[in-house]
């Protein structure tokens, strides 16, 4: 059975597997070709956190691709309270084919995968964001015409999508350059990973103090809200450390002159990234936040092995 948890479970062939199909189911659906792939097949997807575009995303990608969705809120579920995410796990297998869970804590996606008999796909967790991250790395693709060798600069919270993007990267022959306040950057066992995976494809990782230094001849620049769901204590300090870490105009003048600006939504307008950046030539924000229809779609046709 293959589950889809985090992007490091992959091996580089699978990664580059994953984005290809993505391209050709893209394509039909541009061409206006049917693809109809999971007919009859149902997703369940399981919500702890809210969310426009991974619900919106889910629900259009399972019918384009012939089967059907089924939106289950927290109320519905409350995964380890009103009933274990074991029993939850064993319960929905029998009703769905698929199972999709955007959850608080990574332990209940594993706990999902553990328990279920059908694929688990994460969403999202504090972990990981791994959909997030094939629709990003879809989108380097279409801009920049290959990864391998290009640099990435993650600027801001050392958070879940952070995280997708060093694995991502480093599976697929990218160079990354982390750039965060002390204190805010990636746990050193996520380090540990991505340095193992960019020994098999010759990437260059790498944290850099300085953001004005880090964004120096960057093909890519990315960022993300200061402050996560579940994070709102911290929300006042979060804004007192991190303004140096804004994408704005300063920072694309350092990098490459056909760098193209990231952010996975939503954004914070002022905060970490600039209204002059977020809405000018070189942001493909919006392009990323189609992606997860089409990177999702090859994410499901791949845990149910139906390409």
């Amino acid at each position: 059975m293959r589950h889809f948890l985090t992007l490091a479970d992959l091996t580089p062939e699978q990664m580059q597997a994953l984005l290809d199909l993505a391209v050709r189911i893209k394509s039909a659906w541009k061409a206006g070709e049917e693809t109809p792939y999971l007919k009859g097949k149902v997703l369940g997807m399981i919500f702890q956190k809210p969310s426009l575009r991974t619900r919106v995303s889910f629900d259009v990608a399972m019918l384009q691709l012939g089967g059907n969705a089924l939106y289950l809120s927290p109320d519905e579920i409350q995964l380890g309270k009103r009933e274990s995410v074991a029993d939850v796990a064993r319960v929905i297998s029998r009703y769905v084919n698929v199972v999709m869970a955007r959850v608080f804590g990574h332990a209940d996606i594993v706990a999902l995968a553990r328990y279920a008999t059908v694929p688990v796909i994460n969403g999202l967790s504090d972990y990981s964001h791994p959909c997030q991250g094939m629709a990003d790395f879809l989108t380097i693709l279409e801009h920049k015409g290959s990864v391998r060798g290009k640099k990435l600069v993650y600027l801001g919270d050392g958070n879940n999508v952070a995280t997708s993007l060093l694995y991502g990267a480093a599976l697929l022959g990218m160079d990354y350059t982390l750039s965060t306040p002390k204190g805010y950057g990636l746990h050193p066992a996520i380090w540990d990973m991505g340095r193992r995976l960019a020994a098999q494809s010759g990437s260059t990782i790498a944290v850099v103090d300085d953001p004005l230094v880090a964004v120096e001849d960057a093909d890519v620049i990315y960022t993300d809200t200061w402050t996560s769901m579940g994070q709102e204590a911290e929300a006042e300090q979060r804004r007192k450390l991190f303004p140096p870490y804004r994408v704005d105009e300063q920072k694309l003048a350092r990098a490459k002159s056909d760098v193209i600006v990231m952010h996975c939504l939503p954004a914070h307008r002022g905060e970490e990234i600039t209204d002059a950046v977020a809405d000018g030539p070189h942001s493909v924000l919006f392009d990323q936040a189609e992606n997860r229809l089409h990177a999702q779609k090859a994410i499901l046709v791949w845990v149910l092995d139906k390409a």
